[in-house]
Parts: structure tokens; C-alpha cells; sequence
């Protein structure tokens, strides 16, 4: 069957509207001609007739295998656009419009944080991403998203695979770029006895593994793993969130440093270890609230240990369940909120009734974004502008800042 592509869906499918219905294919983009079998709803072995000019090569060895990234095939020009325009459409269902900021978009090679699945072999160990929508495993040892550190720590990971995985299940490994190396934490392996965590400690010794955590218990520190929050120094708990790139951070920090403008009493909820807390800290005072015990201790113990930073207050809680209320925003001059991807519609209900004069939206839904931008909209505050950092290439992955102001009480 010969169709043409007609749009992108938000999943990075090629989507046709045919004469059977609608069509998916992946790996195709807007106006390419293509043939294949249709099977169902999708388009299998398509063949492209006609390619796209937005098409490029993929830059990556393992593109056509590895499920790893979904639009390496695409320019950045065109993805950015996507992207874009999957944020105006989320606010368009909401009523919404917004004047937008170019797109920051983390350049190739630069992923600081990954998840990989091995599991040992009958020859040896199988490490790396999987197909998409398959088990089978794919090796990516020329993978262009990871940062180059991460791709050296990859015979440290195979040897903790053959230390501790098996033949019958997969072990995930999380590695975490940090300033004293690798921060790994695995998830899946054999049961520690002592021959296990001898060889892990001196696993972690011979490849300057910083920390090794196994199956929740640190078993190996041979040196803090920071991480570097403006003057502040931090040490997340293993597997802790942190921003995927440096480079998407640090656009997330200009645009919300932009949004919060002259503030001198900020609120940041959700506020993780430290990501915006801490920079802002230098020049506001800062009460951050996060869910996460260890990550709130993460951030207490960076911010006290910092130097030229103004007051910093810390509590856990959780925001889902008790949302900061208005009584307790008195005085509040800007809120940071960085809520995760379901949103944080409680909050933002409390929110547009403190009245806050300024509120930073950082976001990695666009639904739950324009959902709650929505409610604080009706409120009286104004959407001044949206920026899309794309720190998740080549992914259908969509982050953003945003800001908005109380214009009418």
C-alpha cells in the first residue's frame, strides 16, 4: 500500500489519514511518499518512495536498532518545530496562547544520566538499550547521546553484569556522570554475600567508580559523587533525579532566574537536591520543599556547607497530599514549581489563591502544564512566555519553562 505521511504524532509516529483509516509507521516524517504491508492501524517494512527534505542521516551506528532515540532521521530544525508545536496545541485545548522563546536543544553526546539492561549470556554479557517495543537487547558503543564519561564506564558495567547478573533475568544499571566519576546504582542483581561485595568494592576501586549502590545498599564509596548547584556542592542519594544534560539545567535555570526577575523571597516546590534552589539561593532567599527525605537532606547539607549564600530553608513534604497553603506564602515574592509529569493540580489550585506575584513553571508534560497554567489563567495571572528546553534529543520527550505573573487580583 502506498500512503503519504500527513503529520507527526506526540509518540514521533508518522501518522496518514487513508481511505482505511488512520496509518501509523515509525521512523517517517511529514510528507513522505512510502510503501509497506498495513497490518492493523500500522505500516510495516515501509519503503520511502519520496523522502521528506527535513529528513537527515542518523549520526548514530545503532539508530536502526536501538530503541533508544526516535528522530535522529530528523533535522533539529524540524524537531524543535515539533516540539514546539505539541506545547501550543496542549495550551490551544486549554484555551491558552503564548508568545515563545526559541527552543534550547542539549547538543548530541551530552546525556549525563542513563538506565542500561545486561544480563549475562552463554558466551559473555549483553549490555545496553533495547529495540523498540522488544526484549531483545542492543549493545551502543557509539551511542551520540550518551556523554563520552558514561560511554567509558561500559566495561566497568559489563563486569558488573558477569559479577552479578544472570542468564534468566535482565539487571537495570543507572550511571550518573558526576565530579568524582561514575555514580552507579543496579537494580535486579544476585543477593550480596561476602565474595559478591569484595568483588564489587574492588570492581569500584580498579575503574574509579565514585559509588556503587546494589540493589539499594551502598557497597562501595570511594569518593562522594557531587554534583555542582551554583556555589553549592550536593550529593544526591543513588538514583536520585537529576536534569539529564548540564547543558538542559543549565537553560532551565537562566529561564526560571529570568522568570523570577528582582524577587527576594522565593518558594521552590518540588524542589528536588537543589537544581534551582540552590543557584537562587545566591541571590533570594529560598524555602524549598521536596517530597523525598534523602533528597531534602541532599539539599540541606549542600546549602550549609556553601558559602555567599542567602538563607536557605528546608522541609519535606509532600505536595500532592499537603499542598503549600496560602497562609504560609505570605511574604512570598516568586514560586519555583517543578512538578512531575502528572502535575501538580493541588498545588496550583492553592497557588492561584495566595496570589503570588510571580510564578516559574518548569514542566515535562505539556498536558498537565497547560492543565494547570489553565487554572492559574482563570485566576488572574497572565502566561508571559514559554520556552522549550529539549534536553531529551532525538526523543518525543517535551520539557519547558514558563512564566507567569498576577496582573488582576
Amino acid at each position: 500500500m502506498k500512503i503519504t505521511i500527513d503529520r507527526l504524532g506526540h509518540h514521533g509516529d508518522g501518522i496518514a489519514q487513508t481511505e482505511v483509516g488512520t496509518i501509523y509507521a515509525s521512523g517517517l516524517l511529514p510528507g513522505e511518499v512510502v510503501e509497506g504491508d498495513v497490518q492493523g492501524d500500522r505500516l510495516l517494512d515501509a519503503k520511502i518512495v519520496t523522502p521528506s527534505s527535513l529528513r537527515v542521516k542518523a549520526p548514530c551506528s545503532h539508530a536502526k536498532t536501538c530503541g533508544g532515540c526516535l528522530l535522529q532521521h530528523a533535522s533539529d530544525a524540524f524537531v524543535a518545530d515539533w516540539k514546539e508545536g505539541i506545547v501550543k496545541g496542549a495550551l490551544a485545548a486549554q484555551g491558552l496562547s503564548a508568545p515563545f522563546r526559541p527552543t534550547v536543544t542539549s547538543p548530541p553526546r551530552s546525556r549525563r544520566r542513563a538506565t542500561l539492561s545486561g544480563r549475562k549470556t552463554k558466551g559473555g554479557v549483553l549490555m545496553g538499550f533495547h529495540a523498540r517495543a522488544s526484549d531483545l537487547l542492543i549493545p551502543v558503543p557509539n551511542c551520540q547521546l550518551l556523554h563520552p564519561d558514561l560511554i567509558a564506564a561500559f566495561p566497568a558495567l559489563e563486569t558488573l553484569v558477569r559479577f552479578g547478573g544472570s542468564r534468566s533475568a535482565e539487571i537495570q544499571l543507572t550511571i550518573t556522570r558526576s565530579l568524582s566519576g561514575p555514580d552507579v546504582s543496579v537494580s535486579g542483581g544476585k543477593e550480596l554475600d561476602s565474595a559478591l561485595q569484595l568483588d564489587l568494592a574492588r570492581l569500584a576501586e580498579t575503574h574509579g567508580i565514585a559509588r556503587l549502590t546494589w540493589n539499594g545498599e551502598t557497597v562501595a564509596l570511594r569518593e562522594m559523587p557531587r554534583q555542582r548547584m551554583g556555589r553549592a556542592l550536593v550529593t544526591p542519594p543513588p538514583g536520585a533525579f537529576l536534569q539529564a544534560t548540564a547543558e538542559g539545567e543549565a537553560a532551565l535555570l537562566a529561564a526560571v532566574t529570568d522568570a523570577i526577575g528582582p524577587a527576594r523571597r522565593i518558594a521552590d516546590l518540588f524542589a528536588g537536591c537543589g537544581t534551582f534552589a540552590l543557584p537562587l539561593a545566591e541571590r533570594a532567599e529560598v524555602h524549598a520543599i521536596e517530597g523525598d527525605v534523602a533528597m531534602t537532606a541532599a539539599l540541606d547539607k549542600g546549602a550549609r556547607q556553601a558559602d555567599g549564600l542567602k538563607k536557605v530553608t528546608v522541609s519535606t513534604r509532600d505536595l500532592f497530599r499537603r499542598p503549600m497553603e496560602p497562609d504560609e506564602m505570605k511574604g512570598i515574592d516568586a514560586v519555583v514549581i517543578d512538578p512531575p509529569r502528572a502535575g501538580a493540580e493541588a498545588q496550583v489550585r492553592a497557588l492561584a489563591t495566595a496570589k503570588v506575584p510571580v510564578i516559574a513553571m518548569v514542566s515535562c508534560n505539556p498536558a498537565t502544564f497547560a492543565r494547570d497554567a489553565r487554572i492559574l489563567t482563570a485566576a488572574g495571572y497572565t502566561l508571559d512566555w514559554v520556552q522549550v528546553v529539549d534536553q531529551f534529543r532525538w526523543s518525543s520527550h517535551v520539557e519547558l519553562a514558563a512564566r507567569l505573573s498576577l496582573t488582576k487580583a
